[in-house]
């Protein structure tokens, strides 16, 4: 499987928004926000596209594949 790195805490925090607000906003548990900006889950497509909207960045910039 490759690698994967999540830079999702640096864009979420740039929208001055907290765990809880873009789990909300995307319909999903602050622990899977959580566990994102960790690398231990890997998104569906639809939650990353969701994610990108609400935080306003290329999904490409966010999640990162080796």
């Amino acid at each position: 499987m490759p690698d994967f790195e999540c830079r999702l805490k640096k864009y979420r925090q740039m929208k001055d928004m907290t765990q809880e607000q873009l789990a909300v906003l995307v319909g999903v548990r602050r622990e899977t926000i959580m566990r994102l900006e960790k690398a231990q889950y890997n998104p569906s497509l639809k939650l990353a596209i969701d994610i990108s909207r609400a935080v306003e960045a290329p999904i490409e910039e966010i999640f990162l594949f080796d």
